[in-house]
């Protein structure tokens, strides 16, 4: 079973390495936080805020791939959660076929919130049942 998550945070410190975001549910109260980069996590943040750069950079290049290619974004899903690594899945719709791509969750999310309305994203149960505080 898959749960609606909420981006509610993004921690991005230019000193660390590594950056944070944060997943609520969205009908609920479980989050957790996920470990990203600097690059994936201020892109986030830059859209989140609605700062849209004058040339295309990686996310805007996968949507526009994906368009392009006439498919269809649908949401993301973090699918598994194995060795303290997150697992993640870019849903597209092409020609009446649902197509799972292979991504990081930071990517993943890096491109949902490249859409208006942002792409849904979501957990799978098991995931958040053992993550989610």
């Amino acid at each position: 079973m898959l749960v609606q998550m909420t981006l509610v945070r993004i921690i991005v410190s230019e000193i660390n390495d590594q950056q944070v975001i944060f997943l609520r549910e969205a009908d609920g109260e479980r989050q957790f936080p996920i470990l990203i980069g600097l690059f994936e996590a201020t892109t986030i943040d830059r859209r989140v805020r609605g700062e849209i750069p004058p040339r295309p950079l990686t996310h805007d290049l996968l949507k526009s791939a994906i368009e392009q290619l006439g498919g269809d974004a649908q949401d993301v899903v973090i699918t598994n959660l194995h060795d303290h690594v997150y697992f993640a899945a870019i849903r597209v719709r092409k020609d009446g076929e649902l197509i799972e791509i292979d991504a990081r969750p930071s990517d993943a999310i890096a491109l949902a919130v490249h859409y208006d309305p942002y792409l849904p994203i979501y957990v799978a149960d098991s995931v958040l049942e053992e993550v989610a505080s």
